[in-house]
């Protein structure tokens, strides 16, 4: 099954920082990649899985409420990627964090990453 490729997860002192990478499959173009919304997602245990942060094509930006300030999504289309630096980590920001891709137009077609483990000790 095609997946994202997720890097830089792992564990942080409450106030510290980590930045998430995430990188499309070579299958996908960088022509489509363009078109795609990109966010990350995650969930803590017990909990639904919640959106965090979300990138539109045209660059427009949209946050959890609890991470707005600290948390920053950005995309590098020529790489197909997309990063999620959060700094000033709080314990509730520990869980598994997910990468995704969304086509916007057209056929619905999205994927996933992998998921990966962030844990903020307090």
């Amino acid at each position: 099954q095609v997946q994202l490729v997720e890097s830089g997860g792992g564990s942080v002192q409450s106030g510290g920082s980590l930045r998430l990478s995430c990188v499309a499959p070579g299958m996908l173009s960088k022509a489509s990649f363009r078109i795609y919304r990109a966010a990350w997602y995650r969930q803590a245990p017990g909990k639904q899985r919640e959106l965090v942060a979300s990138i539109s094509p045209d660059g427009t930006t949209d946050y959890l409420q609890f991470v707005q300030g600290r948390f920053t999504i950005s995309r590098a289309n020529d790489r197909k990627s997309v990063y999620l630096q959060m700094n000033n980590l709080k314990f509730e920001d520990t869980a598994v964090y997910y990468c995704n891709i969304a086509r916007t137009t057209g056929q619905a077609y999205e994927l996933w990453g992998q998921g990966m483990q962030v844990t903020v000790s307090s």
